[in-house]
């Protein structure tokens, strides 16, 4: 059976006749008809969306007051050890999570303002003269309120004056409660103690560089490279050395095109050494800046050998000085002086240290 979508002529039509007037009519009453239905139509339509946004916002509301009740339940202790390492920004942004927070995070906000006083006594900034014990004190306060920021630099400046046992002591509070550069400084400080703690160093050291610190991941490189405190592994150390260089480590730069140029650790790679090499070097790499120099000395590139070599002199690498006196002589003295300005005007690249 056929199903026919749209009467045929042969239907005839459903409508009668009209009268003109009556068309006219009809024809105004149907435009009225539908605007009236039309605006109907958009009243319900708008008022329908009104009740969707209000609902979802209800929802959501009523969702975040939810999360906001989760939130408050969260112990203080454990809220301000998850806080511990925290910056500023990060702290002021966790304190508008809800209330409970403002007020459990609110000692390690103080600590921050310690912390920041604590770095002007020790660098002299913000119009105050450098004063150790002053800058001791401040970041010992901001210790004291719980902040691994301020326990580290705390343990730095007691190294500084000597008091080593006392530096690791707020060392190992602050890795303790996970933070990465003290875990780093507590590693070290085990590398350097007489004897040796190879043990914890290494622990401490491989928590650190798994949170992607760079010195730790360094540092962990040249245990591994050297097989001190752990088996010799070449390659698990280029592999640290990588990861450092990547974060922007510039000894870990240079170490690894080393390792690309004789082929320890990695497959041997002239391009790759060069591509580090010139890395660690723009990051202000003493030896790298050297070794720079003198490749772009051996490809024929003397203004930029002369610029590097320059650099390097002025680094304190002894070597460096007669290799650009020799270029020097091959230059003009225009040549001579740009290369000069443009030495004056080199700036390092940032790097972690």
């Amino acid at each position: 059976m056929k199903h026919r979508t749209w009467p045929s002529r042969s239907d005839g039509s459903p409508f009668s006749a009209l009268p003109l007037a009556k068309i006219h009519a009809s024809t105004e009453s149907n435009e009225l008809s539908r605007r009236h239905s039309s605006k109907s139509r958009a009243k319900s339509t708008a008022f329908t969306d009104r009740k969707i946004r209000l609902s979802s916002r209800l929802t959501s509301l009523s969702m975040t007051a939810a999360e906001e009740r989760d939130f408050a339940t969260l112990p203080y202790d454990l809220l301000t050890k998850i806080a511990a390492s925290f910056s500023h920004p990060s702290l002021n942004a966790a304190s508008l999570v809800c209330k409970s927070w403002n007020d459990a995070l609110r000692p390690l906000r103080e600590a921050m303002l310690f912390l920041r006083w604590g770095k002007r006594f020790k660098h002299g900034r913000g119009g105050v003269r450098t004063n150790l014990q002053k800058a001791l004190d401040s970041f010992l306060k901001g210790a004291a309120r719980g902040s691994t920021l301020a326990m580290v630099d705390a343990g730095l400046v007691y190294w500084e004056m000597g008091r080593k046992d006392e530096g690791i002591i707020f060392y190992r509070r602050a890795a303790e409660l996970g933070d990465p550069a003290g875990q780093c400084n507590l590693g070290i400080a085990y590398l350097q103690a007489e004897p040796a703690n190879m043990k914890e160093a290494i622990k401490w050291l491989h928590r650190s560089a798994s949170a992607g610190h760079a010195r730790s991941q360094y540092q962990l490189a040249l245990c591994l490279h050297r097989g001190r405190g752990v088996h010799r592994n070449l390659s698990e150390a280029a592999r640290w050395y990588l990861r450092a260089a990547e974060g922007g480590y510039s000894r870990a730069m240079y170490n690894v095109s080393l390792c690309y140029s004789v082929g320890e650790g990695f497959s041997q790679s002239h391009q790759q050494a060069k591509k580090w090499m010139k890395r660690a070097a723009d990051h202000g790499h003493s030896k790298a800046l050297f070794e720079h120099g003198l490749s772009l000395f051996s490809e024929g590139e003397m203004m930029k050998a002369v610029v590097y070599l320059e650099l390097a002199s002025r680094a304190g690498e002894a070597g460096a000085s007669p290799v650009k006196n020799v270029i020097l002589q091959q230059l003009s003295a225009t040549s001579r002086d740009r290369a000069m300005l443009l030495a004056d005007s080199w700036r390092a690249l940032p790097s972690m240290h």
